[in-house]
């Protein structure tokens, strides 16, 4: 059972939709939401099982399927075959289906923009310019851990060649290969760090919101194919706005989250979901994470890369939308504290 401050905001909830008339049917048919993972993950991206399972659609009139694939190539070609109306996308991904004939696609919104990552190290290491001469464990030479930590750490001075850097895969293993000091220091996401056993002796060197700061790369996006941002607009939109509201009761009081979490993954250990609450504290997208600037920075940086280099760069306009949510925004304003709405 939810508790009952949960179950007493939405009863709440209801009744201003019943008064107010903000819900917006536009079909009777499901709008099916992709998402790629299998169970309610630990980060903000879970606003859109919670949404569900809250009645945040609901009482915006639209009736949400959670179609559940385990990766964004299956989430893309779902959306492609009209198994889904809209997607939870790596913009990469976005890029490269709209570069290869899905021209119409676009994204619409952002419910979780970034990843989660820290730097974690030895308690040794105090600043980051402590890491030139140490032992740096990244997934690979390349991979998304080491391109964007050189660019955060490049942001502090620290050029991360001048660390020693090692091979050694997936975040997990990285993590376990720093507490047991075989390296001195590490990038790994907040869930990974919450999830290790025994943090003695190492600290969080460089946390979320910093790393973000620094390489403000937007990871996912909510995309729509174009028959259904022409046939299903008020849906669209409907389902925005219920994953705005919940952003911002979940921003305003993490607790919240906290207790529905709970509710979601009884098996996850409460202190580890306070502190990812406390983590989260300026991560909710409570303006639709579609900051123009972030958004461009993203792009511009994908292209970047090697795996871009054989594809012409799309216009911000090309693979972005910002009509639905700046209709929602419309209605329900802005809050300045976090999530830029710059256009």
């Amino acid at each position: 059972m939810i508790i009952k401050r949960v179950l007493t905001l939405l009863a709440a909830g209801t009744a201003i939709v019943a008064f107010s008339g903000t819900a917006n049917a536009q079909s009777d048919e499901p709008f099916r939401l992709i998402v790629t993972h299998l169970e309610v993950p630990l980060v903000p991206n879970s606003v859109m099982d919670l949404a569900v399972e809250l009645g945040y659609f609901e009482r915006e009139g639209v009736d949400v399927e959670l179609v559940r694939v385990q990766q964004t190539p299956s989430a893309l070609a779902a959306l492609q075959s009209g198994e889904g109306d809209m997607a939870n996308v790596g913009i990469d991904a976005l890029l490269q289906v709209i570069n290869s004939g899905a021209t119409d696609f676009r994204a619409v919104t952002s419910p979780n923009k970034s990843l989660p990552f820290l730097i974690a190290s030895r308690e040794e290491i105090a600043t980051p310019q402590d890491l030139v001469g140490a032992s740096f464990g990244v997934g690979r030479v390349g991979s998304l851990d080491h391109s964007l930590s050189t660019l955060v750490l490049a942001s502090m001075d620290v050029d991360i060649e001048d660390t020693e850097l090692v091979n050694l895969g997936q975040p997990n293993v990285r993590a376990q290969a720093l507490a047991a000091g075989q390296i001195d220091a590490t990038t790994m996401s907040i869930g990974t760090w919450a999830e290790l056993p025994d943090t003695t002796g190492l600290h969080v060197l460089i946390d979320q919101d910093a790393y973000y700061e620094a390489a403000p790369v937007v990871n996912k996006v909510n995309a729509v194919p174009g028959n259904v941002l022409e046939d299903r607009p008020e849906d669209v939109e409907a389902v925005i706005r219920a994953l705005v509201k919940i952003s911002r009761d979940f921003a305003a009081d993490p607790q919240l989250w906290v207790d529905a979490m709970s509710d979601a993954l009884p098996q996850t250990d409460v202190a580890v979901l306070e502190m990812l609450a406390d983590a989260f504290a300026e991560s909710w997208s409570v303006n639709g994470g579609m900051s123009a600037a972030e958004l461009s920075y993203t792009s511009d940086w994908l292209y970047a890369t090697p795996d871009f280099s054989e594809i012409a760069p799309l216009e911000l306009q090309d693979w972005v939308d910002f009509g639905p949510l700046d209709a929602v925004l419309a209605e329900l304003g802005t809050e300045d504290a976090m999530d830029p709405a710059d256009r």
